[in-house]
């Protein structure tokens, strides 16, 4: 096994939640050698830049271009260019809602994850994000829901699926309770998924 540590680049869009937990299992040592080099936020001023910034790591915003619709390659393009110049091993999206694209699927390819908030195959796809995914869960009266850690590939959720976690959907549940309730999951999930891509990859 090799002994340098795996850097990780993490991808974020909003509060950060998930990339909290990265960084707090990095400090307890739970990554199985990987250390979080940058983080890049396709969105300004969110809080995940600021928990970036009080746990010294580079923080990046990369903003998406609007006229590339959803597939968004020039953005892509940049985050390669960061994730050369951070010597990042591992890619993860925690909570990214931009569409990768172009040559970094292809450079990267087998070391990108990204956190689903629900149990794929079911409710992926084109829109199926935040809020909308718990949205359909309720009305389509599943009786579970949760989270999804899988490879990110050309499509959007199609990719081989490394780990799930369920939740119980219950009784007077909100899109909002149930967001909740899969946030907590969300959490062990993506540093479960994470150390398990930082040991094959240090085996490598």
């Amino acid at each position: 096994m090799s002994e340098k540590p795996v850097k990780i680049l993490t991808l974020v869009s909003g509060n950060g939640s998930n990339l909290q937990a990265l960084i707090d299992a990095e400090k307890k040592g739970g990554l199985e050698g990987g250390t979080i080099a940058g983080v890049v936020s396709d969105s300004p001023g969110i809080y995940a830049l600021e928990r970036a910034r009080f746990a010294g790591i580079p923080a990046y915003t990369e903003l998406p271009v609007l006229s590339e619709g959803k597939f968004q390659r020039n953005l892509s393009d940049r985050i390669l260019g960061i994730a050369r110049r951070e010597n990042a091993g591992l890619i993860i999206l925690a909570g990214f809602l931009s569409i990768l694209a172009g040559e970094l699927l292809e450079v990267y390819e087998g070391k990108i994850i990204n956190l689903h908030p629900s149990l794929l195959p079911k409710f992926a796809g084109e829109g199926m994000k935040g809020e909308a995914v718990h949205r359909a869960v309720l009305a389509a009266g599943e009786t579970e829901s949760g989270c999804t850690v899988h490879l990110v590939d050309k499509g959007i959720d199609t990719g081989a699926i490394l780990l799930r976690r369920a939740v119980p959907v219950l009784p007077g549940d909100t899109p909002h309770s149930l967001a909740d309730r899969i946030h907590q999951e969300e959490h062990i999930a993506l540093v479960e998924a994470a150390s398990m891509m930082i040991y094959r990859l240090r085996r490598t």
